[in-house]
């Protein structure tokens, strides 16, 4: 029997025409670093200037410039007899939109989770489980990738932080193997509808399913309820966790670099987040 591949996503002509033009702008190094140099002189920077930065002479300099002004990268404005070459704010965004879409990753993304395990309940965290919540926690403590705390927050500082309607716990066999919560990340209005999760699984237990049921049931729940937007931080050392929420539906906004310490040691981590089809 043939196997159905996934059908491709086309990107549109115009797009891709544009988005080329971009890439092939940046081919040239001198003009990736007259970029660089223009975009960090936020007040604008004169042709001379930029000659002096680059070593480059001032007819070589004007090209460049007159390059990455005809694509949009750059605004030219004249002061007297000098030129003053400013950035053009819209592509700090456009740069990075047009890598995103060229590597499909502003397709739609999936709702959740698939082969969720059948044996393995989810339900809403109840008093008795805050001690195997806790247990948990400081499993997930003790890995040194899963969280910049070193000590396992109380009950009472977890329940004062984390949303009623938005905590989890996973059960296999009677016992609770796993949770997953969520955080308001301000406390104004106009972010009432964002949200940080978290999600852990006992020692024993990992790389069975029990995240992939917790992300299903955290992501339906957060839709149901008109959040539309969670996020995490993520250990860039931890790749199961990231793929984990890739396949529920999150995207990578970025990385923040040397962001805190664990015992002295500066980590990396992923910025992802979820926007919700709902909304």
């Amino acid at each position: 029997m043939p196997i159905a591949l996934p059908q491709a996503q086309v990107l549109p002509t115009g797009e891709a025409a544009t988005y080329a033009d971009w890439f092939a702008c940046l081919a040239e190094p001198v003009r990736v670093r007259l970029l660089h140099a223009v975009a960090t002189s936020p007040k604008g920077i004169t042709v001379g200037a930029l000659t002096e930065i680059l070593g480059t002479s001032q007819s070589t300099t004007s090209h460049h410039v007159r390059k990455l002004a005809d694509v949009g990268f750059v605004r030219l404005r004249k002061e007297g007899t000098a030129t003053i070459v400013t950035v053009n704010e819209a592509c700090c965004a456009g740069l990075p939109h047009a890598a995103d879409a060229v590597m499909g990753l502003l397709a739609p993304r999936p709702c959740c989770p698939d082969d969720v395990p059948a044996d393995v309940t989810v339900r809403a965290l109840e008093p008795d489980d805050w001690a195997a919540v806790r247990r948990i926690y400081g499993e997930g403590i003790a890995t040194g990738i899963a969280t910049f705390e070193t000590t396992v927050p109380s009950r009472a500082s977890l329940d004062a932080k984390w949303l009623p309607e938005h905590r989890w716990v996973a059960e296999l066999d009677g016992e609770v193997v796993g949770w997953t919560a969520a955080s308001p990340v301000s406390t104004r209005d106009c972010y009432s509808g964002v949200a940080e999760t978290s999600v852990y699984v006992a020692d024993g237990h990992r790389g069975r399913g029990i995240g992939k049921a917790l992300l299903h049931k955290q992501v339906t729940a957060a839709d149901a309820a008109g959040l539309w937007t969670l996020q995490t931080a993520i250990f860039t050392e931890n790749r199961a966790s990231i793929a984990l929420h890739h396949a529920a539906g999150y995207r990578t906004v970025g990385i923040r670099e040397r962001i805190a310490q664990v015992d002295g040691v500066w980590h990396d981590t992923v910025l992802i987040e979820r926007r919700s089809p709902v909304r």
